[in-house]
């Protein structure tokens, strides 16, 4: 049978759903039920279900985020969203990133049946007839949507808190994410680690400051987030070829 999670913050919603579908008809069974998006995402990492009905409007979630971690990391999960939040661009891009269904409260059971149907159709061309336990998500050799939009996100996060003590649990935190996830998508797509595409950053923010000779070097070090001038010599060298003492006197010469 087809393993089924239903994701909604109003136990109101799970209930119907869990109640009204007459899911053995459809060769399908609920196997868990979430009152939150990162539970539900954990609830999906353990179960690995092959059909979620979730909601993208809960409290202290990011939908979209939410979305394109579940399709990165789960590319043959079937998405349904149903939800009261309507704005089409948004359902537009749930789309893009991967949701089979878009379906606004209150939906009618003809609309939620033509969902389970159409995601059903969908888990038998890829070959699930849900008559075997769940396997591994398949990898995809060409870029997928969801992982586009989740490296899109880390770097600009990355660019908007360099300055911090950022690490890579804190930006694949903010995506819905596994660490081990994000490491391999950041390699993917831009053929750099997490520290070398932070370091990049940082430095290219320190040439910047360095352009004003009434800074400091010790200083700038600091202000784009290294936690000692050491360090940050060590990386500019290695990412410019020379010193930013030099560095400095060669752009100020000009």
């Amino acid at each position: 049978m087809y393993r089924v999670m239903l994701v909604d913050d109003e136990p109101i919603i799970v209930e119907g759903l869990m109640r009204s579908v007459e899911w053995e008809k459809w060769n399908c069974r609920v196997v868990a039920t979430a009152n939150d998006g990162l539970e539900g995402k954990r609830l999906i990492e353990e179960e690995r279900p092959d059909i979620v009905f979730m909601d993208i409007c809960m409290p202290e979630m990011d939908g979209l985020r939410m979305i394109a971690s579940i399709h990165s990391e789960f590319p043959n999960l079937e998405v349904c969203v149903l939800t009261g939040y309507r704005d089409f661009e948004y359902a537009r891009e749930a789309i893009r990133l991967g949701v089979t269904r878009f379906l606004l409260k209150p939906s009618n059971m003809d609309e939620i049946e033509e969902a389970i149907e159409a995601m059903r159709a969908n888990l038998q061309k890829k070959g699930n007839f849900g008559d075997s336990e769940p396997k591994e998500a398949a990898e995809e050799q060409k870029e997928s949507t969801s992982s586009s939009f989740i490296v899109k996100n880390a770097l600009a996060y990355i660019e908007e808190n360099y300055t911090q003590k950022l690490t890579l649990s804190d930006v694949a935190e903010k995506n819905y994410v596994s660490q081990w996830h994000l490491s391999k998508l950041l390699n993917r797509h831009t053929g750099q680690s997490f520290s070398d595409i932070l370091n990049h950053v940082r430095i290219e923010h320190a040439k910047e400051l360095l352009k004003d000779p009434a800074l400091r070097i010790g200083d700038i070090s600091e202000q784009v987030g290294f936690l000692d001038m050491a360090h940050f010599s060590r990386v500019f060298k290695k990412q410019e070829g020379v010193s930013a003492n030099e560095y400095r006197n060669r752009v100020l010469g000009r």
